[in-house]
């Protein structure tokens, strides 16, 4: 579990920035792979997401990363609603940080348990207490992982997704009681886009 992480988020835009985000999710393992890098969403998704991070290894990922960090626009009609006559569609992409560089995310203060995955997955679900629940003592956040192939990889993931819950929060006290999603999706629309695809093959517009 190592490399960056990158986080794909739609924010509180509608169904159209969710459908983006898997979409743009496929972009970026496309385009890692041409520049030699490995690219994969940390857990599986199938269809549009409100968030997806992905992990990118190789010699250049940071500055993949760097690259693609910060607003990203799609151009297009929505596929869900094809009389709207919005063309612009904005999602958020972020680092996520790892838990020796999140302050308020301390090891002893993680509670973990194993349970078994559920779920399709093969022969390897329901067989081993592979899937793992970390509870954050102090803020009583809870997330799951059991996508991995093994107990240890799951509970890194666990972990990480508190690390993520917990940037989150922090942005909301910063927000001064406004939702931090909502002000990060005016932030998107307000910021200048670092890249922009168009149409639904997502081709990059230069």
């Amino acid at each position: 579990m190592s490399g960056i992480i990158l986080h794909i988020t739609a924010g509180r835009g509608p169904a159209e920035c969710e459908w983006v985000v898997a979409k743009l999710a496929d972009a970026f393992c496309r385009e890692a792979a041409k520049d030699g890098l490995v690219c994969a969403p940390v857990e599986p998704f199938d269809g549009p997401c409100p968030s997806i991070m992905l992990r990118v290894e190789g010699d250049a990922a940071e500055t993949f990363a760097a690259a693609r960090t910060g607003t990203v626009r799609w151009i297009g009609s929505s596929p869900f609603r094809p009389t709207h006559k919005r063309r612009n569609w904005f999602v958020g992409v972020n680092g996520v940080s790892e838990i020796e560089d999140t302050p308020d995310l301390q090891e002893r203060d993680i509670v973990y348990q194993t349970m078994r995955a559920s779920g399709p997955g093969g022969q390897h679900v329901n067989k081993t207490d592979s899937a793992v629940r970390a509870t954050h003592a102090p803020s009583g956040l809870i997330t799951v992982s059991q996508d991995q192939r093994s107990q240890h990889a799951n509970k890194k993931v666990a972990r990480l997704k508190l690390a993520l819950m917990l940037s989150e929060r922090r942005e909301r006290e910063v927000a001064d009681g406004k939702s931090a999603l909502w002000a990060q999706n005016h932030q998107l629309e307000r910021g200048n886009a670092v890249r922009t695809y168009e149409g639904e093959a997502f081709k990059l517009k230069r």
